[in-house]
């Protein structure tokens, strides 16, 4: 008979290994952030996580697939680009169950590994890619063999203690909103290379005929670092062969044993676990809409509601954002978390997000230092409150089951998740769109609408934190 010994790790009272994890990012492991921001082209880069290859396709994924010549018309070329762009998330969709099955039946350290290679590999290859189904293969690919963040997010709450899971949550938080941040960046600056630094590479160099490897070969040469890393993490999970066999780990505290034929309760059944699922994955949804229409709108014209900032001005401020949920993630969120729970801050975080969305086309308005100094501590505020918003949630996820269903728990979530993220930028696009030819309405014009439907979606996911709908886990679940 096959017996599983799952065993909580006697780590450090300081979640010191937590800042170890923080530095295995970009394939999805956790990322720690070193570094001295001051401007967006002066950034000491951020060592982050899954959201890169996530995000740092999106600034040139339009002349990619113009480049393909697959679009028979200009207008065609954001259809093609709206499959390349889904294609990770929806692989991502169709096997995070899968991975997190297989994390807690087998460990989480070698999904974990096995992710990390998968982006070297198919990152890599898309960078390569010389047509659109080549770019969609490899995007798919990449999804569905990376599925890190789930088996991760369990993982941080295994090595630290009960006190220290804010700590360890806001870490994987802080590291995916950063991402969000400086992928668009990285990618938006380093594609095209021939094109825009000609005195370092030709056009007849490996970056003038494949002009969107650079960013892509980039965040794979991290990944081959970031696995190196991943052989020095502990394993949280240990499996025996025998009945009688003890854990005999040292740094085991508080083994339990359970029986692996033996019935478990449904994850579908534990309503605690798929109520903060559900308000996770609506939250998200705002969040991607949001980050789709923020772009636009900064980018659109003042005539149309917008910020008339070029790509620079954008990346100057969604620089400082990144730097600002760092501070915020890692030296106040875990307090307030202990001093009001994590479903209160969820909630607070949701209150102020409504106000200050409704603010945004009134910033537009301004000029100058002053326009550039409010929509930057706005910008902070927004990324502030969405993160502290899923980190709660995460934690409320991790805390609703057993160590032993944890990975699937997590897939789960990552599978709908997922889900809704690539609901999220296509319908954030399409209501930016429909707004911008309404300028003239009487109700709610132009860039209004968009700012007050983002708030509608807030205000549900907000209504979704209270009982009867979300039940708080059982404290006793370990």
């Amino acid at each position: 008979m096959r017996t599983a010994q799952v065993a909580r790790l006697n780590f450090p009272k300081k979640p010191t290994l937590v800042f170890l994890l923080s530095i295995c990012s970009m394939s999805g492991l956790l990322s720690f952030v070193q570094a001295n921001v001051a401007v967006y082209k002066e950034t000491r880069f951020f060592y982050i996580l899954e959201a890169l290859p996530i995000s740092s396709l999106f600034p040139f994924l339009y002349f990619m697939i113009r480049d393909f010549h697959i679009a028979k018309r200009e207008e065609d070329i954001g259809y093609y680009a709206g499959y390349v762009g889904s294609a990770f998330m929806f692989g991502r969709a169709l096997t995070s169950v899968l991975w997190g099955m297989i994390a807690d039946r087998y460990g989480r350290k070698p999904v974990i590994i096995f992710g990390t290679v998968s982006v070297v590999i198919f990152n890599t290859l898309f960078g390569l890619s010389t047509s659109f189904w080549m770019a969609i293969s490899t995007r798919f690919l990449l999804g569905s063999l990376c599925g890190i963040l789930g088996p991760m997010r369990a993982y941080a709450s295994e090595v630290c203690r009960k006190e220290y899971q804010a700590l360890g949550m806001s870490i994987i938080s802080t590291s995916w909103g950063i991402g969000l941040v400086i992928g668009p960046a990285l990618g938006g600056f380093l594609a095209q290379p021939a094109e825009k630094f000609p005195n370092i590479f030709s056009s007849d160099s490996l970056f003038g005929r494949f002009p969107y490897l650079l960013p892509c070969l980039l965040i794979s040469i991290f990944s081959v670092g970031v696995l190196v890393v991943c052989c020095l993490l502990p394993e949280t999970i240990h499996n025996h062969k025998g009945n009688d066999e003890e854990c005999n780990d040292s740094d085991a505290l508080g083994a339990t044993t359970f029986e692996s034929g033996s019935s478990q309760k449904s994850l579908l059944k534990n309503w605690p676990l798929i109520s903060s699922i559900i308000a996770y994955c609506v939250f998200q949804l705002h969040d991607m809409a949001y980050a789709e229409i923020f772009s636009l709108w900064a980018v659109s014209p003042r005539k149309n509601g917008g910020l008339s900032f070029s790509t620079a001005d954008v990346g100057e401020v969604l620089a400082f954002s990144g730097f600002g949920l760092l501070l915020f993630q890692l030296f106040i969120y875990p307090v307030a978390e202990r001093n009001f729970g994590p479903v209160m801050v969820s909630r607070l975080g949701a209150v102020l997000t409504i106000p200050l969305l409704s603010s945004y086309p009134f910033i537009a308005l301004l000029k100058g230092l002053t326009l550039m100094l409010l929509i930057n501590c706005a910008s902070i505020l927004k990324n502030v409150l969405s993160v502290s918003i899923t980190t709660g949630l995460f934690l409320l996820q991790n805390r609703s089951v057993a160590q032993q269903q944890r990975g699937a728990a997590n897939g789960i979530s990552m599978s709908a998740m997922s889900l809704f993220k690539a609901i999220g930028p296509a319908a954030g696009g399409s209501l930016f769109s429909w707004a911008q030819k309404r300028q003239s309405a009487f109700f709610l014009p132009g860039d209004q609408m968009v700012f007050f439907l983002l708030n509608m979606i807030e205000v549900i996911g907000l209504f979704l934190t209270f009982k009867p709908f979300l039940a708080l886990p059982d404290d006793n679940i370990s």
